[in-house]
């Protein structure tokens, strides 16, 4: 009798290991793939790639040439940083985090796409031991205006 107990419990526990497997693998399914393209030497930008991945995008990385896909694209000079992704039919400039994007994602407003100008301290991709995380805003910008998506700490909301 105990036998049986002990082998319905593993096999509770392994059915519940499996459901919570499949369902994060559903859930990175149901995302879009970024596209990113980013220079080969930049450190930071594979750092951002590798927060995409742990939130669950699939990312695909063309590493090149960034500024004439910028141009293309419609990124606005002032709003450029280091590297440059496509999600979803929308643009992503910069160290955006991937719960910005999610939300752009839910959302779908009118616009080309989000976009973190320069290189905060904290954001995901350029965390700096020692430095204290800046607070910076996740511009939505389109061809004719932009305006503040949302406002981050570090990787964090504010």
């Amino acid at each position: 009798m105990k036998a049986d107990t002990m082998l319905s419990r593993r096999c509770v526990l392994a059915g519940l290991a499996a459901g919570m497997v499949a369902g994060r693998q559903a859930w990175a399914a149901e995302l879009p793939e970024v596209e990113v393209t980013k220079d080969p030497n930049c450190g930071c930008c594979e750092k951002w790639v590798v927060h995409l991945r742990e939130a669950g995008f699939r990312v695909m990385v063309t590493e090149g040439p960034v500024n004439p896909v910028k141009a293309r694209l419609g990124v606005p000079r002032d709003l450029a940083s280091c590297h440059t992704a496509q999600v979803g039919g929308y643009v992503v400039e910069g160290h955006v985090p991937a719960e910005a994007i999610k939300r752009l994602l839910a959302e779908r407003p009118s616009g080309t796409g989000l976009a973190v100008p320069g290189m905060p301290v904290g954001s995901p991709g350029m965390a700096i031991e020692g430095m204290e995380p800046d607070t910076y805003e996740v511009m939505l910008f389109g061809p004719q205006d932009r305006k503040s998506f949302a406002r981050y700490r570090g990787n964090q909301a504010v």
